[in-house]
């Protein structure tokens, strides 16, 4: 039986996002002028953004998920997550510690689950070998009686691993597309919360923050397209840092809250810890 338990170290991995949202992004290319990028497609379904007030539901913890593939080449990882997205998974890839990409997928409540989903993808040969990750695993799990400092630093080691990545994931323009919420989401999953996946319920989840007051790991979001539609985030990470993943061409970089265009655009920050 092709089929194991996985219970790493302490996370400290990341990344992804669906086939069919275009996040917006804005690392300002170097001697060019910022040019704002195209809007989130299904920011345009949701009615305008809550109060910076207002304060959203706790994010769950995740369950047990699956782990395949240890792929060394990004192209292959994107596309087994686009083989699963097309099924209805919601799959994403992360860069290992070990250097390699792997793809992971699915919430369950128990093992039990997950292994009957996973056994069966790999019956239609759509997976190999697979790894069931435990929610115990996880540093959510791991650091919970502890100091969410902790977990704080992880959430920030997930983001940092992803540094130089380029803006390349198989979802948000069908051929490219490590989104923005893509990122936050993967980080967080893979630290065992359970983070929605678009920008602006990102940001309708947690609770309001000031810039004064933001803590590595809380997510800071920008109306990048005008207005006050939330359509850009990123992960502030000390020192009025923040790390994100830019449009397409470019690579997750670190930018300053200080720039004038994200300072201009600043919608506010979310804590989930």
């Amino acid at each position: 039986m092709n089929c194991y338990f996985l219970i790493p170290k302490t996370l400290r991995t990341c990344i992804t996002c669906m086939a069919v949202l275009i996040v917006s992004a804005c690392a300002r290319p170097t001697g060019r002028p910022y040019e704002p990028p195209p809007a989130d497609c299904i920011d345009e379904w949701i009615d305008a953004s809550p109060s910076e007030t207002a304060s959203g539901a706790a994010l769950e913890n995740m369950g047990y998920s699956i782990q395949v593939g240890a792929f060394s080449h990004l192209e292959n990882a994107v596309r087994l997550e686009n083989i699963l997205e097309t099924r209805g998974i919601d799959a994403y890839y992360f860069r290992h510690e070990s250097g390699l990409f792997k793809v992971r997928f699915g919430n369950h409540a128990d093992y039990r689950s997950a292994r009957h989903a996973a056994e069966q993808l790999q019956t239609q040969g759509l997976i190999g070998n697979f790894f069931i990750v435990i929610p115990t695993s996880y540093a959510a799990a791991q650091l919970h009686n502890t100091h969410t400092g902790g977990l704080r630093a992880e959430l920030v080691r997930t983001a940092r691993s992803f540094l130089g990545v380029p803006y390349r994931w198989g979802g948000t323009d069908c051929e490219n597309g490590f989104d923005c919420s893509g990122l936050t989401m993967v980080c967080y999953r893979l630290n065992g919360l359970n983070l929605p996946r678009v920008s602006r319920n990102q940001f309708k989840s947690g609770h309001w923050i000031p810039k004064s007051k933001l803590q590595p790991g809380d997510l800071v979001f920008f109306a990048t397209n005008g207005g006050k539609r939330v359509s850009h985030v990123g992960m502030y990470i000390g020192d009025n840092r923040f790390i994100h993943a830019p449009r397409t061409g470019k690579t997750v970089r670190i930018e300053k809250l200080s720039h004038p265009f994200f300072s201009k655009t600043y919608m506010g920050g979310r804590t989930y810890l």
